[in-house]
């Protein structure tokens, strides 16, 4: 099975309306009507303090599993057009985590959690095998040295972009920014938004710098650019399969 990643970024916050509408009312039962066997999604909630920094994506976070292969495009139909420009990463990725690194074995009730969900892609001229050559030997050891990270684990994207551009031409979205060239979602679980701080500003470990680095500090990658990240809860905003979506005014 495969899971489809979808974030999502408002230009203009002033869009919400228009955005929540088109979403709830046209793109969601579009989407159910290609049966996948999950599909959730979740709001983005305010990044803590200086967090906005490493690319935030404002909006809100789609999830679905769908039975199939990767390299087909699931027999997608056209969908409504969108109301209000986006910038949209989209990848697929397995519907298990590629790499399990840290906190598998913790249980719900132990700890709060606030999930930092970030997409990243190597600079161009370095391959998808180097650059994992650097995160999971050298770079996964060092996050994991952060206080207060509970979890921590990565997909590897299985779908290749040309494939993607396929997939992407039937979402219909001629006023929005679609990538699909990414090579890692990560997500890092902490507690709260002190638990980030805590972690990534004000006692980070050392981390080893790739000798591709277009960033000078974590994350080596340009924030915005090559990285991308947002804030989830734990619990779905909407889980599709279980709440049919109706006309709500």
């Amino acid at each position: 099975m495969i899971k489809t990643i979808i974030l999502h970024h408002l230009l203009d916050m002033n869009d919400l309306p228009a955005a929540e509408r088109w979403f709830y009312r046209y793109h969601i039962p579009e989407v159910l009507r290609n049966q996948p066997v999950s599909y959730v999604s979740y709001r983005a909630v305010p990044p803590p303090p200086g967090a906005e920094a490493y690319g935030y994506f404002n909006y809100k976070v789609h999830e679905n599993i769908n039975r199939g292969e990767a390299e087909k495009p699931l027999g997608l139909t056209a969908m409504s057009r969108e109301v209000i420009p986006l910038r949209v990463i989209m990848v697929n990725v397995p519907a298990t985590p590629t790499d399990d690194f840290l906190g598998r074995e913790t249980s719900f009730d132990e700890k709060t959690i606030l999930r930092w969900m970030i997409a990243f892609r190597y600079p161009k001229g370095v391959s998808a095998e180097e650059g994992d050559e650097w995160y999971l030997k050298t770079h996964a050891p060092e996050v994991m040295r952060q206080p207060g990270l509970t979890r921590f684990f990565s997909y590897r994207v299985i779908a290749p972009p040309e494939v993607m551009k396929q997939v992407v031409p039937a979402f219909l979205h001629p006023q929005s920014e679609v990538s699909s060239d990414w090579h890692r979602i990560s997500e890092l679980w902490y507690e709260d938004g002190k638990g980030w701080v805590d972690s990534v500003v004000t006692s980070p470990p050392a981390y080893t710098k790739p000798p591709w680095a277009t960033h000078e500090r974590y994350p080596f990658f340009e924030p915005g650019v090559d990285f991308a990240s947002t804030f989830l809860l734990e619990r779905p905003t909407d889980d599709w399969l279980k709440e049919v979506p109706r006309f709500y005014v």
